[in-house]
């Protein structure tokens, strides 16, 4: 199983970035894949989260900001970050299930079992 995140980079504030994970090894259409986030000191945490359905989640510091989407025909899961703060700066990691999540479960690092090895954004 491999997740490998592309897109990252330095941004202004106000700024936009779009990241990009593609998956391979598993059964990627059926499984919950997700985006989390972690600075310097500080504990990873959730940006967003997306069941097999489609259907996303996101957490209250990036909602209205930040779009989170799935292609399962290529295994590929966006995350597209609008009027980005330097509160933003972090390395982001793709993640990704064995099976569907159900909503509630989409932003818990706990329903993840592969991680992909990080991209990182950094808004100045």
């Amino acid at each position: 199983v491999q997740l490998v995140e592309s897109g990252g980079g330095s941004v202004q504030a106000g700024g936009s970035l779009r990241l990009t994970c593609v998956a391979s090894g598993y059964t990627y259409s059926s499984s919950c894949m997700g985006w989390f986030r972690q600075a310097p000191g500080q504990v990873r945490e959730a940006v967003a989260g997306v069941d097999s359905d489609g259907r996303a989640r996101y957490s209250d510091s990036v909602k209205g900001r930040f779009t989170a989407s799935r292609d399962n025909l290529n295994n590929t899961l966006y995350l597209e970050m609008t009027s980005l703060r330097p509160e933003d700066t972090a390395m982001y990691y793709c993640a990704g299930a064995s099976r569907a999540c159900g909503s509630q479960f989409v932003l818990r690092d706990s329903a993840y079992k592969y991680w992909g090895q990080g991209t990182q954004v950094t808004v100045s």
